[in-house]
């Protein structure tokens, strides 16, 4: 869970750098240069341009639609994730007896402990690292979106609700944060200490980061959390489970 967080925060600091360190003073054409341009920025700043022109010129409306877009193109990965992070929190217990029976720290024993692991996890078909694919994914997909906004120039300067797409807002961030606790609180499954630094590290991280980058970023994780909410409820909520456990136990009680 540490190596989880260190991660995230590894992701969130590149995204950062990365963003500052590309040319932002030059216009995103028609004829983009470089394959960054060419594949991931011009296209977001194309599509948003031509969905806000198809809604009256509404470049906030934009960016909604092209987020629920994108995420059901990365659906089967984030479904994936969701099931896959609930599995290993479910595992949470028998994972802390294998450290308890394994805990010296000679290499024969260390050893044994991943090898117990890796059986476990390979008994309950769950990949450990299927949790953090969907951060690589969307780490090109934020940068090439902060790159789309600041480089066009409709989409910095239009406003939408209250706030400039282009410009920091204050609001957006502390909705980013709750909605991402939120999201995050609903594929808790038990209260393991690192899961809950976790619950809330996350949600703080992503407030900060929104505070400091457009709106539209913001408006990117907001609608993108609600849309995880809804998906996470659909996957792993009381009705879903239900479905689970009536076909693992046909012949139970009514």
């Amino acid at each position: 869970m540490r190596k989880k967080i260190g991660l995230a925060a590894m992701l969130v600091a590149l995204t950062a750098v990365m963003s500052g360190c590309m040319n932002l003073d030059e216009p995103i054409t028609e004829n983009p240069d470089g394959i960054w341009d060419t594949i991931f920025v011009f296209p977001l700043s194309w599509l948003v341009t031509t969905i806000a022109e198809a809604t009256g010129e509404n470049y906030g409306l934009g960016i909604i639609i092209v987020t629920i877009l994108i995420r059901f193109l990365i659906l089967p990965l984030m479904i994936k994730q969701t099931k896959s992070t609930k599995a290993m929190q479910e595992l949470q217990p028998e994972l802390l007896k294998l450290r308890e029976k394994y805990s010296a720290k000679d290499q024969k024993t260390q050893q044994k402990l991943q090898e117990e692991t890796m059986k476990l996890f390979s008994e309950n078909n769950v990949n450990p690292l299927a949790g953090c694919l969907p951060l690589f994914i969307q780490m090109p997909i934020l940068i090439a979106f902060f790159h789309a906004i600041m480089r066009t120039e409709e989409i910095f300067n239009h406003q939408f609700l209250w706030f400039q797409l282009g410009e920091p807002d204050f609001i957006l961030p502390i909705i980013a944060a709750a909605t991402t606790f939120f999201q995050q609180k609903m594929m808790m499954v038990n209260a393991n200490p690192q899961m809950q630094i976790l619950l809330y590290m996350m949600p703080i991280m992503i407030g900060i980061f929104a505070f400091f980058f457009p709106s539209a970023l913001a408006l990117y994780w907001v609608v993108g959390n609600f849309f995880m909410i809804a998906q996470t409820y659909f996957i792993t909520g009381p009705g879903a489970q239900a479905k689970r456990e009536k076909r693992t136990n046909p012949g139970g009680a009514k």
